[in-house]
Parts: C-alpha cells; sequence; structure tokens
C-alpha cells in the first residue's frame, strides 16, 4: 500500500497495490475552501486497474475499472471530444510537492499555456482535475513532477471515459513504477492532445 501520510507499507515489488490518497485538497480545506476528495487506486504491476473518487462535501463518487468504462453519480462517463473555440481551451495544472517556487522549467510550462488558453485552472485538488476531464468540464490538464498518490484512480476514470494521456515526449504515459520521482504528462480531450504537446514543447 502507498498512502501520502504513511508512505509506502508492506511488501515492496508486490504485484497489487493499493494507492490511497485520504485528503486530495489539504490546503483548501484549511482554508475553508470545499474543494477537496477522497481517492484510492488499486494498480497491478503499477498499472491501475481500479479508481474511486468520492467528494465528500457533495457525497458524490466518481469510479473506474480497466476496461469497463467510467461511471459517475448519473451514470457512465464519457469526456465529449475537444471542439475548438475562438477563447481557446480550458485547463488544469497540477504539479507535485517537491516542485519549489520560481522553479524554471515549471513557470514555462505554466507561462505558455496562459497565452493559449481561455482559462488554466489551479485547483489544488488533482483527483477532483481528473475527474472534470472525465466529464468534460474542462479539456485538458498538464502535471509536472506529480506525485504518485494524484494519479492513478483519477487517470483511469479519466481514461476509461475516453481522456488522452502522453508523456511529455508523446509517447503513452503509465503510473509503472509506482516508485520513483514525480511523473511530468499531458491529458486532455481527444482532438487537443498535439496542440498541448506543442504547448509544452515550445516552453521547454
Amino acid at each position: 500500500m502507498i498512502a501520502e501520510e504513511a508512505g509506502e507499507l508492506g511488501e515492496p515489488g508486490s504485484e497489487w497495490t493499493w494507492v490511497i490518497d485520504p485528503l486530495d485538497g489539504t490546503n483548501n480545506l484549511a482554508i475553508g475552501l470545499p474543494l477537496y476528495s477522497v481517492g484510492l487506486a488499486l494498480c497491478r504491476n503499477g498499472r491501475p486497474e481500479l479508481g474511486v473518487v468520492h467528494e465528500p462535501v457533495t457525497g458524490r463518487t466518481w469510479s473506474a475499472v480497466r476496461g469497463r468504462g467510467s461511471l459517475g453519480p448519473d451514470g457512465p462517463l464519457t469526456a465529449p471530444p475537444y471542439r475548438p473555440t475562438g477563447s481557446g481551451p480550458v485547463l488544469a495544472w497540477i504539479q507535485g510537492y517537491g516542485v519549489r517556487r520560481g522553479d524554471d522549467v515549471a513557470c514555462a510550462l505554466k507561462a505558455e499555456p496562459d497565452t493559449r488558453a481561455r482559462r488554466v485552472l489551479r485547483l489544488c485538488a488533482p483527483l477532483l482535475a481528473w475527474v472534470m476531464l472525465a466529464r468534460g468540464d474542462i479539456d485538458g490538464i498538464i502535471g509536472y513532477q506529480t506525485g504518485i498518490v494524484d494519479l492513478p484512480g483519477g487517470l483511469l476514470i479519466a481514461q476509461e471515459a475516453g481522456a488522452v494521456v502522453s508523456r511529455f515526449d508523446g509517447t503513452p504515459f503509465d503510473c509503472a513504477p509506482l516508485t520513483g520521482g514525480g511523473r511530468d504528462f499531458v491529458a486532455s480531450r481527444a482532438g487537443l492532445q498535439d496542440d498541448l504537446l506543442e504547448a509544452v514543447r515550445v516552453s521547454r
């Protein structure tokens, strides 16, 4: 098991691993902003097979099982293809806790999408950003040095809803291995991925 507060528990290298974030959005809760969730994922050899995100404030739950699609409170989730607008996409930015203020790469990665997007959300609740992508509420996510507890459950929900997720170099993204440093990725509704990868390339 890997949990945000407890770290890695049990035997390293196990085939099956639970990844648990008991409070995604700690900083939001600390200032009284009702934007936080509980997340868990069951991974097999580092790949999420089950993902669940629960929002205590509203009582809503979203889930996914690999190969069986994503579900929300109102039934199956499908992220519709991106349709370009004159004002640009709505994006979310996720960064890991270890990213320092003034990090040159982070600053550049945030600056370039700001020039292309209608809005870039910094929710401080990564799992809810994944859910918003799965629902089609936002168009894409850029993640930089993201911690492992912020990934598997939300990632699977978004992918099973039809979102496309790549590394910064354009190759397919997955969570394996579950140990090590932060992960960089671009996630989007179908039809936007190439534009986001280009924004990342230009910024670097």
